[in-house]
Protein backbone atom coordinates (compact mmCIF):
# COMPACT_ATOMS: atom_id res chain seq x y z
CA UNK A 1 0.00 0.00 0.00
CA UNK A 2 1.75 3.14 -0.91
CA UNK A 3 1.66 5.33 1.46
CA UNK A 4 3.26 8.54 1.56
CA UNK A 5 2.06 10.78 4.80
CA UNK A 6 4.78 11.56 7.05
CA UNK A 7 3.64 11.89 10.63
CA UNK A 8 6.43 13.75 12.21
CA UNK A 9 7.51 17.12 10.64
CA UNK A 10 11.73 15.71 11.95
CA UNK A 11 11.30 12.99 9.66
CA UNK A 12 10.43 14.81 6.68
CA UNK A 13 13.50 16.73 6.32
CA UNK A 14 15.84 13.34 7.61
CA UNK A 15 17.68 12.95 4.27
CA UNK A 16 18.72 16.17 3.79
CA UNK A 17 22.77 16.17 3.60
CA UNK A 18 25.42 19.07 3.56
CA UNK A 19 25.15 21.21 0.52
CA UNK A 20 21.49 20.05 -0.85
CA UNK A 21 19.97 22.29 -3.05
CA UNK A 22 16.72 23.64 -1.65
CA UNK A 23 13.52 24.64 -3.70
CA UNK A 24 11.28 26.60 -1.50
CA UNK A 25 7.95 27.28 -2.83
CA UNK A 26 6.14 30.42 -2.03
CA UNK A 27 5.32 34.01 -2.59
CA UNK A 28 6.09 35.71 0.38
CA UNK A 29 3.68 33.94 2.49
CA UNK A 30 1.67 33.07 0.08
CA UNK A 31 2.65 28.83 -0.29
CA UNK A 32 5.69 29.10 2.02
CA UNK A 33 6.68 26.03 3.64
CA UNK A 34 7.19 27.54 7.03
CA UNK A 35 6.91 24.96 8.82
CA UNK A 36 9.01 22.30 6.69
CA UNK A 37 11.85 25.19 6.53
CA UNK A 38 11.93 25.50 10.29
CA UNK A 39 12.50 21.75 10.46
CA UNK A 40 15.51 21.84 8.84
CA UNK A 41 17.08 23.94 11.79
CA UNK A 42 16.91 20.61 13.63
CA UNK A 43 19.14 19.17 11.47
CA UNK A 44 22.60 18.54 11.27
CA UNK A 45 22.63 19.38 7.12
CA UNK A 46 24.89 22.91 6.64
CA UNK A 47 26.35 24.68 3.80
CA UNK A 48 22.99 24.60 1.82
CA UNK A 49 21.60 26.47 -1.31
CA UNK A 50 18.22 27.71 -0.77
CA UNK A 51 16.24 28.59 -4.43
CA UNK A 52 13.06 30.49 -3.29
CA UNK A 53 11.53 33.91 -4.72
CA UNK A 54 12.72 36.01 -1.75
CA UNK A 55 15.10 35.70 0.58
CA UNK A 56 12.59 35.33 4.06
CA UNK A 57 10.43 37.45 5.54
CA UNK A 58 10.76 39.06 9.25
CA UNK A 59 12.46 36.47 11.40
CA UNK A 60 10.22 32.71 10.90
CA UNK A 61 10.83 30.15 8.41
CA UNK A 62 13.38 30.79 5.68
CA UNK A 63 14.38 33.87 7.40
CA UNK A 64 14.72 31.68 10.85
CA UNK A 65 16.55 28.70 8.40
CA UNK A 66 19.41 31.62 7.02
CA UNK A 67 19.71 33.65 9.92
CA UNK A 68 20.59 29.70 11.63
CA UNK A 69 23.50 29.68 9.62
CA UNK A 70 22.85 26.86 7.62
CA UNK A 71 22.13 28.34 3.98
CA UNK A 72 25.55 29.31 1.96
CA UNK A 73 23.52 30.49 -0.61
CA UNK A 74 20.24 32.49 -1.76
CA UNK A 75 19.10 32.09 -4.96
CA UNK A 76 16.35 34.08 -5.45
CA UNK A 77 14.14 37.45 -7.02
CA UNK A 78 13.40 39.69 -4.09
CA UNK A 79 16.24 39.29 -1.24
CA UNK A 80 14.81 41.52 0.63
CA UNK A 81 11.28 41.90 1.58
CA UNK A 82 8.99 44.44 4.02
CA UNK A 83 10.20 43.88 7.53
CA UNK A 84 12.98 41.57 6.29
CA UNK A 85 16.62 42.13 7.60
CA UNK A 86 18.20 38.73 8.46
CA UNK A 87 19.41 38.31 4.85
CA UNK A 88 20.35 41.52 4.27
CA UNK A 89 22.72 41.73 7.70
CA UNK A 90 24.95 38.26 6.70
CA UNK A 91 24.98 39.32 2.98
CA UNK A 92 26.52 42.68 3.97
CA UNK A 93 28.96 40.61 5.83
CA UNK A 94 30.00 38.58 3.59
CA UNK A 95 28.56 35.63 5.44
CA UNK A 96 26.42 34.08 2.96
CA UNK A 97 26.08 34.28 -1.11
CA UNK A 98 23.28 35.81 -3.64
CA UNK A 99 22.46 34.52 -7.13
CA UNK A 100 20.16 37.36 -8.47
CA UNK A 101 17.62 35.69 -11.43
CA UNK A 102 14.75 37.73 -12.81
CA UNK A 103 11.40 36.26 -11.80
CA UNK A 104 10.65 34.96 -14.90
CA UNK A 105 13.90 33.72 -15.62
CA UNK A 106 13.83 31.94 -12.38
CA UNK A 107 10.19 30.01 -13.19
CA UNK A 108 11.39 29.11 -16.57
CA UNK A 109 15.02 27.57 -14.74
CA UNK A 110 13.09 25.64 -12.67
CA UNK A 111 10.31 24.57 -15.47
CA UNK A 112 12.91 23.36 -17.77
CA UNK A 113 14.86 21.31 -15.26
CA UNK A 114 11.34 19.51 -14.58
CA UNK A 115 11.15 18.91 -18.95
CA UNK A 116 14.46 17.54 -19.06
CA UNK A 117 15.82 20.69 -20.62
CA UNK A 118 19.34 21.87 -20.05
CA UNK A 119 19.09 25.48 -20.90
CA UNK A 120 17.56 28.22 -22.69
CA UNK A 121 17.64 31.79 -24.54
CA UNK A 122 16.01 34.48 -23.17
CA UNK A 123 16.00 38.76 -23.70
CA UNK A 124 15.55 39.11 -19.89
CA UNK A 125 18.71 40.42 -18.46
CA UNK A 126 20.05 41.53 -21.91
CA UNK A 127 22.63 44.74 -21.28
CA UNK A 128 22.42 44.53 -17.58
CA UNK A 129 25.38 43.42 -14.93
CA UNK A 130 23.31 39.70 -14.53
CA UNK A 131 24.19 39.07 -18.29
CA UNK A 132 27.94 39.44 -17.45
CA UNK A 133 29.89 36.72 -18.59
CA UNK A 134 27.24 34.62 -19.47
CA UNK A 135 26.84 33.15 -23.33
CA UNK A 136 24.95 35.20 -25.51
CA UNK A 137 23.59 34.39 -28.74
CA UNK A 138 21.58 36.55 -31.99
CA UNK A 139 18.09 35.29 -33.43
CA UNK A 140 16.93 37.29 -35.54
CA UNK A 141 19.92 40.09 -34.82
CA UNK A 142 18.00 40.78 -31.27
CA UNK A 143 20.27 39.19 -28.46
CA UNK A 144 19.54 36.77 -26.19
CA UNK A 145 21.28 35.26 -22.95
CA UNK A 146 21.99 31.74 -22.29
CA UNK A 147 19.95 30.53 -18.83
CA UNK A 148 20.05 26.63 -17.56
CA UNK A 149 17.88 25.17 -15.67
CA UNK A 150 18.13 25.23 -12.04
CA UNK A 151 17.46 21.54 -10.37
CA UNK A 152 17.07 20.67 -7.05
CA UNK A 153 17.78 17.92 -4.56
CA UNK A 154 14.67 18.65 -2.68
CA UNK A 155 11.70 20.48 -2.87
CA UNK A 156 9.91 21.77 0.05
CA UNK A 157 5.82 22.87 -1.30
CA UNK A 158 3.07 23.93 0.24
CA UNK A 159 -0.51 22.37 -0.92
CA UNK A 160 -3.43 22.96 0.50
CA UNK A 161 -5.37 19.25 0.11
CA UNK A 162 -3.72 15.95 -0.34
CA UNK A 163 -4.48 12.24 -0.52
CA UNK A 164 -1.67 9.68 0.75
CA UNK A 165 -0.47 8.86 -2.92
CA UNK A 166 1.03 12.63 -3.12
CA UNK A 167 -1.36 13.93 -5.44
CA UNK A 168 -1.78 17.62 -4.60
CA UNK A 169 -4.39 20.50 -5.34
CA UNK A 170 -3.32 24.34 -3.69
CA UNK A 171 -5.38 27.13 -2.53
CA UNK A 172 -5.04 29.58 -5.17
CA UNK A 173 -2.03 31.80 -5.14
CA UNK A 174 -0.57 29.72 -2.56
CA UNK A 175 0.17 27.62 -5.94
CA UNK A 176 2.80 30.32 -6.88
CA UNK A 177 6.13 27.69 -7.53
CA UNK A 178 4.88 24.33 -6.31
CA UNK A 179 4.17 22.46 -9.06
CA UNK A 180 7.56 23.44 -11.16
CA UNK A 181 9.26 22.79 -7.90
CA UNK A 182 7.81 19.62 -7.50
CA UNK A 183 9.05 18.44 -11.17
CA UNK A 184 12.41 19.91 -10.60
CA UNK A 185 13.77 18.02 -7.46
CA UNK A 186 14.81 15.04 -7.15
CA UNK A 187 12.92 14.76 -3.39
CA UNK A 188 9.70 16.87 -3.21
CA UNK A 189 7.99 17.24 0.35
CA UNK A 190 4.85 18.74 0.65
CA UNK A 191 3.26 20.07 3.78
CA UNK A 192 -0.77 20.32 3.34
CA UNK A 193 -3.50 21.23 5.16
CA UNK A 194 -5.91 18.67 4.53
CA UNK A 195 -5.39 14.91 3.79
CA UNK A 196 -8.51 12.99 2.46
CA UNK A 197 -9.39 9.30 0.84
CA UNK A 198 -8.22 8.28 -2.37
CA UNK A 199 -10.58 9.50 -4.50
CA UNK A 200 -12.21 12.67 -2.57
CA UNK A 201 -10.16 14.72 -5.22
CA UNK A 202 -11.45 15.29 -8.89
CA UNK A 203 -8.86 14.13 -10.82
CA UNK A 204 -9.77 16.78 -12.96
CA UNK A 205 -8.37 19.49 -9.93
CA UNK A 206 -4.80 17.67 -9.29
CA UNK A 207 -2.53 19.98 -10.07
CA UNK A 208 0.87 18.31 -8.99
CA UNK A 209 0.39 14.30 -9.46
CA UNK A 210 1.54 11.99 -6.52
CA UNK A 211 4.24 10.88 -9.01
CA UNK A 212 6.18 13.77 -8.57
CA UNK A 213 5.58 13.64 -4.47
CA UNK A 214 8.10 11.66 -2.49
CA UNK A 215 6.47 12.81 1.33
CA UNK A 216 3.24 14.26 2.59
CA UNK A 217 3.24 16.27 6.03
CA UNK A 218 0.09 17.68 7.79
CA UNK A 219 0.58 20.71 9.39
CA UNK A 220 -2.25 20.84 11.92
Amino acid sequence: MINKVINFVEDTVSDVQDGAVILASGFGNAGATNCLLEALMETNAKYLTVVANNAGESDYGLAALIGSGKVSKVICSYPISSGSTIFQKLYNTKEIDLELVPQGTLSERLRAAGAGIGGFYTRTSVGSLLATEKEKRKFNNIEYVLEYGLKGDFALIRGKTADRWGNIIYDKSARNFGPIMAAAATTTIAQVEQIVKLGEIDPELIVTPGIYVDKVYLKK
